[in-house]
């Protein structure tokens, strides 16, 4: 979010008695829009994930995205955006003056009403959160994940957000830029999905059978709508319809693709042809790394960080069973180390021609890079130790993983009596053998 907008975020002002608000029409119609923007890319992520994974185990990859709209924005409007943006607040969390979105009626923020700022917060928690899903589809239990869930958006999401994003966060006030998420969203995501992906353990088979896409059309519209929404997620995080807004739109375009272009040159030197896959995961990771720097960089700096972080997220994925546990999706391959990397770069890039809130190494400010790292390691320290945390509080009350009986069963049928293709021979669509003894 642009800083000097969000400066104004705790301090939201009622307005006085008699007197109008201090609202801009423009600027409130176009973050009522973006709001619509990122609440679909749920949705999109859903049919993403749903689309990589086998056809015995779509319906749950995509309930766990559809139920997070639920769990998360219940525990966003309950206690979640007093915590993280409440007045009242220290440098760690927020006041509890907001709970249940309570004193907020002629209240502005920035110049859009307050309630219009809560609601696009509570979609951003939505994503975040249905991004860690992919982790640990096909293997942990939906009554587990919708708990662990809320609990996670309350502990670390929340928090974090408030470091960063509040006024009153120490990251805040230390100097961190991060305009739209890629430490609160994309290295907390990340490092969530790593940490649980170790704590539920592999898959049945992993790494001696692969889970093949069994949709790929599927990856294909489910990565154009997440694009779509992602334009909303960015650009509406100025909170005003200005060149900030403009510049961050036209940069988050720019490095998805540059990133997947970037993507499908690899796949064709090491594979000898460019996969449609490998094409929408290069745009998703083009999307989050430009997140933290696009309200702040120059288009040209937005192709570099769409290239490197491409590449480096390439890599990782290819070497996945080597160097990473069975983190389903990659997410932590994807969002997590794309996040690193577009926080990193913004501490680099950061043109005070762009934003003149931020000026990155490049510009002569040296030190910001040194604060984005710190950035980065608070964001994956709360996110790995309060995820760790929550995993084995939930354990507590129910267990976390699907029996072998029923990961063999089929998790569409044994969770939730539902199959997404009932013409299909198998609910799995048997997994392949990639060798081994």
């Amino acid at each position: 979010m642009s800083r000097v907008l969000i400066a104004l975020l705790t301090s939201s002002t009622a307005v006085a008695q008699g007197t109008a608000p201090e609202v801009n029409g423009a600027d409130t119609a176009f973050v009522l829009l973006c709001a619509a923007l990122v609440l679909l890319m749920t949705p999109g992520l859903a049919l993403f994930y749903g689309g990589l994974v086998r056809a015995g185990s779509v319906l749950n990859t995509m309930m766990m995205s559809v139920a997070a709209m639920g769990v998360a924005s219940i525990a966003w409007v309950a206690i979640g955006y007093s915590l993280a943006f409440g007045p009242g607040g220290n440098a760690v969390i927020g006041g509890l003056s907001q709970l249940g979105l309570g004193n907020m009626a002629g209240t502005v923020t920035g110049s859009i009403p307050t309630p219009l700022f809560a609601i696009f917060q509570i979609l951003f928690a939505v994503i975040t959160l249905a991004v860690v899903s992919g982790s640990v589809v096909e293997r942990m239990r939906f009554p587990a994940f919708l708990l662990f869930g809320g609990l996670w958006v309350l502990v670390v999401y929340a928090p974090l957000a408030h470091w960063v994003w509040s006024p009153d966060g120490w990251l805040f006030k230390l100097g961190l830029l991060d305009f739209a998420g890629g430490t609160v969203v994309e290295v907390a995501s990340g490092v969530s999905g790593l940490v649980a992906a170790v704590v539920l353990g592999p898959r049945l088979g992993y790494p001696r059978f692969a889970s093949i896409p069994h949709n790929v059309p599927f990856v294909l519209l489910g990565t154009g709508l997440l694009w779509f929404g992602w334009l909303g997620f960015n650009a509406g995080s100025a909170l005003a319809a200005n060149q900030t807004a403009a510049y961050a739109l036209l940069n988050t375009n720019t490095a998805a693709a540059a990133a997947l272009i970037t993507w499908m040159l690899w796949d064709s030197r090491r594979g000898g042809r460019p996969t449609a896959v490998g094409a929408a995961t290069g745009a998703v990771v083009g999307l989050v790394a430009i997140t933290p720097a696009c309200g702040f960089v120059t288009p040209l700096a937005a192709i570099v960080i769409g290239m490197v972080a491409s590449s480096v997220s390439y890599v990782l994925v290819a070497n996945k069973h080597r160097l990473l546990p069975d983190d389903a999706l990659d997410v932590f391959a994807c969002h997590g180390t794309a996040g690193v990397i577009g926080t990193l770069l913004t501490g680099v890039l950061a043109s005070p021609a762009i934003n003149p809130a931020g000026t990155g190494l490049l510009a002569g400010n040296a030190g910001q890079l040194g604060t984005q790292l710190i950035g980065v390691l608070a964001a994956a320290a709360l996110a790995g130790v309060g995820t760790f945390a929550l995993l084995k509080l939930t354990a507590l009350i129910t267990p976390l993983r699907m029996t072998e009986r029923q990961e063999t069963q089929g998790i569409d049928l044994t969770a939730h009596q539902e199959e997404g293709y009932q013409e299909a021979e198998s609910p799995l669509a048997a997994p392949v053998f990639v060798g081994g003894d």
